[in-house]
């Protein structure tokens, strides 16, 4: 099935199982806040424009197997309360996963990140597999909770592969892993130096605000 125009289904409940598998979406898709009760599967579904998952809930079992997002996609604050599949899928411009919620198992093994991901602060409760991913840009991993196994085994990071502040309940595992030592470009937000400058003109600010303060 082609859909033609955008899809908007925001805040809309679906209680039995929601079956989207190799429809093609030619317009911008929006499920954001709706609730999956039961199966979400989008196998081998094709994404020309954006996609916003955003504060969406999703059932026992969401599968987005092979599926192709040509644009921009965002799961920011999304929550998993079953399995998780995103086996194979292509991911060709950014793709964020910011603070979402991963309650069981989580699959991600043999995807590819053509754009800038964005994992920031996400929690991960149970077991994540990143097995054989591509990572073509930044990866950032930011603050992000892992409480289960979290295998990046053989994965590919052509860009920043940024884990600071992350936290490992469980040993992970980077066997054959591939990294391009890349790091913060000079005068970046992520570059210490810009961090350090910012940080010491907010100083010098505090403190002719404070003496200013005094001499009223």
């Amino acid at each position: 099935m082609v859909v033609q125009g955008p899809v908007a289904l925001t805040g809309t409940t679906f209680e039995r199982t929601a079956d989207f598998s190799r429809m093609v979406f030619l317009g911008p898709v929006d499920c954001s806040e709706a609730v999956f009760l039961s199966q979400a599967f989008f196998v081998q579904a094709l994404f020309t424009q954006p996609v916003r998952f955003e504060k969406t809930a999703f059932g026992p079992h969401s599968r987005f197997h092979r599926s192709v997002f040509g644009e921009s996609v965002s799961f920011l604050r999304a929550g998993f309360n079953g399995l998780a599949e995103f086996l194979e899928v292509t991911f060709e411009k950014e793709a964020s996963f910011s603070r979402t919620y991963f309650k069981m198992g989580t699959g991600f093994s043999g995807s590819r990140f053509g754009g800038i991901l964005d994992f920031s602060e996400a929690l991960f409760e149970r077991e994540v597999f990143f097995t054989f991913t591509v990572f073509e840009r930044d990866a950032y991993f930011r603050r992000s909770t892992f409480r289960g196994l979290a295998d990046f085994s053989d994965a590919q990071f052509k860009g920043i592969d940024d884990f600071s502040k992350v936290m490992f309940d469980v040993q992970p595992r980077f066997a054959r892993v591939k990294a391009s030592g890349a790091r913060p470009s000079p005068g970046s937000l992520q570059d210490p130096r810009m961090m350090y400058g910012i940080a010491a003109i907010l100083a010098v600010f505090t403190v002719v605000f404070l003496w200013s303060m005094r001499t009223r």
